[in-house]
């Protein structure tokens, strides 16, 4: 056991350690605050006054003559005006790309949610110029309705709103904003395109992010610089809130532009390869090859998606994410037409099987037996994920189709070897009394 000098000992360094705990905590107290950096140098910008009140707004341009990853912003202008058109299951209506307009906003949470408001708005939209972003900035909760209604006034003309999330996140909230500010929201009669569900029916098959600061590295070969994680941007506000100083949110309103920037490309990028679905197989116009759009240049990505001018889809995984598309769109022949190019190519098995089955299935709704047929064996010859399912398929056709019930119920033996079912038992015992009445 410890003597009592032990404990006195103790005791004494406790007491040491305390008061010097004491005489920082004091120091800190006392020593002059470190100096507040004003918005102004730090964002390029100013105050603009409405009739809400005042905000912080500031601008960015892009030049038409400069590039981003793999886009020439020139070319985000000579987009075709029905260059949306079939990407939304709502319809996108066609529109000069001047009268588009790109949205993202920097949030105090990211759960939404009444309490929750878009400190920072930013707005990016196509001149002749270049590609120019505007943001629109609250440096305290009482402009939010003041940048609100400069939005909504930025926002008059605008045929065409895009967002990454937007359908879920950006615009759920920015209308709640609007109604507590008791204002109408902007966005109501503007046709909205959410960006992110192309892009997953584009790339989940072959990224494991469909992010937008993935698809940037990914798509357009791009990295970023000084940028700052999404999850630190609420605090960061929050902290500029507490001090006035703006010395951190540089970083934010960076990250903001070149998510619309992102935005902007991927937009040249996404609808290029479902138009060029659209337009395979239709008669050349204005000079245009089968499966292109005419008048625009060409720009080619990394990944072999080519920009605006020609829009070929050559990689097997985004063959088969658009057959899938094509197929749920009702457009049988040229979702074959992507499967049967992604199975030419060389894919990873797991997507050269589905693809295999999904393609057979379409040859057996489109009345092409034989097809169907021969799909459906090269997938029962081997072990993958449809063997079951195409074993149950020929056992099918041959009991229904061909009346051959040696054949059926040797497929139906086969399947039962590798996964034993109340269906395929019944089907067993059902071709076993048939065979029985025939012999």
């Amino acid at each position: 056991m410890p003597t009592a000098s032990d404990l006195q000992l103790q005791l004494d360094l406790l007491r040491q350690r305390m008061a010097s705990a004491a005489r920082r905590a004091d120091a800190r107290c006392t020593a002059p605050p470190p100096p507040r950096a004003p918005l102004e140098s730090c964002i390029p910008g100013g105050a603009v006054e409405n009739a809400a009140g005042t905000h912080y707004q500031t601008g960015k341009l892009f030049e038409h003559f400069r590039r981003y990853g793999s886009l020439d912003i020139s070319e985000l202008a000579a987009l075709p005006h029905d260059f949306l058109d079939g990407i939304s299951s709502t319809g996108i209506p066609p529109a000069s790309p001047l009268q588009w307009a790109f949205l993202d906003t920097e949030t105090t949470g990211l759960s939404g949610g009444s309490g929750t408001c878009a400190f920072l708005i930013g707005l990016g939209k196509i001149t002749p110029e270049g590609f120019r972003v505007r943001q629109y900035f609250m440096r305290d909760y009482g402009e939010e309705a003041s940048a609100l209604d400069a939005l909504a006034a930025d926002l008059e003309g605008v045929q065409v709103l895009v967002t990454y999330n937007g359908k879920s996140f950006d615009l759920p909230l920015l209308e709640t904003r609007y109604r507590l500010a008791r204002r109408q929201p902007p966005f109501t009669h503007i046709p909205h395109l959410d960006l992110l569900h192309g892009a997953r029916r584009l790339w989940r098959l072959r990224l494991e992010s469909c992010s937008l600061i993935h698809l940037e590295s990914r798509i357009l070969g791009l990295t970023r610089e000084g940028d700052v994680a999404g999850a630190l941007i609420p605090n960061i506000y929050f902290d500029y809130l507490r001090s006035g100083s703006a010395a951190r949110l540089s970083p934010v309103f960076h990250h903001n532009v070149l998510d619309i920037v992102t935005l902007a490309a991927l937009t040249a990028v996404v609808p290029a390869a479902f138009r060029e679905t659209s337009l395979r197989g239709n008669s050349p116009q204005d000079g245009a090859r089968p499966g292109t759009v005419a008048g625009c240049r060409l720009g080619v990505l990394n990944t072999g998606t080519a920009l605006c001018g020609q829009a070929t889809v050559r990689h097997p995984a985004e063959m088969v994410s658009l057959g899938r598309w094509l197929r749920s769109e009702g457009r049988l022949e040229q979702a074959l037409e992507m499967f049967r190019r992604a199975t030419a190519a060389v894919l990873p098995d797991d997507l050269l099987f589905r693809a295999l089955w999904d393609a057979a299935a379409i040859e057996k709704k489109l009345g092409r037996h034989e097809a169907a047929i021969a799909l459906y064996t090269d997938l029962a010859a081997c072990r993958n994920p449809h063997r079951i399912a195409a074993l149950e398929e020929l056992a099918k056709h041959y009991e229904h189709r061909e009346h051959n019930w040696a054949m059926a119920l040797e497929f139906t033996q086969t399947a039962l070897e590798c996964e034993s079912t109340g269906a395929l038992k019944r089907r067993h015992a059902r071709l076993l009394r048939r065979q029985a009445a025939r012999g």
